[in-house]
């Protein structure tokens, strides 16, 4: 099992553009199809921490039609934001690169080489 997990969509130019660089470094991630297996509240919670971020809010994809389906706003309570993602994954701001207790948001694809070189 590999140190490296992406969160991909392979329908996504910048998840594609990601695995690419991870591959060019001789890195084999672990792939994980979000939008084919779904994340659980928990996994969601998780990635949160190790990204850093104090808000799910900034792991969305706001302009996504499933968020005001959801009844969200840049304003909705915490729960109702990881719910949201759990339910609908394609809410989940893609790729996320971990690499153990570290994360990064793969927009650009460049920031994933802070991971690899850390």
């Amino acid at each position: 099992m590999s140190i490296f997990t992406i969160y991909h969509n392979p329908r996504c130019s910048k998840s594609r553009q990601t695995l690419a660089l991870i591959e060019q470094n001789n890195i084999v991630p672990t792939i994980v199809e979000y939008l084919k297996v779904p994340l659980t509240e928990d996994e969601i919670v998780n990635l949160k921490e190790k990204l850093g971020y104090t808000s799910f809010i900034e792991m969305m994809r706001t302009k996504e039609a499933e968020f005001k389906e959801h009844g969200l706003s840049k304003n909705s309570n915490e729960d109702s934001l990881v719910k949201a993602m759990a339910a609908s994954p394609k809410l989940i701001e893609r790729p996320i690169v971990t690499k153990g207790e570290k994360a990064i948001m793969g927009r650009p694809p460049e920031n994933v080489l802070d991971l690899i070189n850390d």
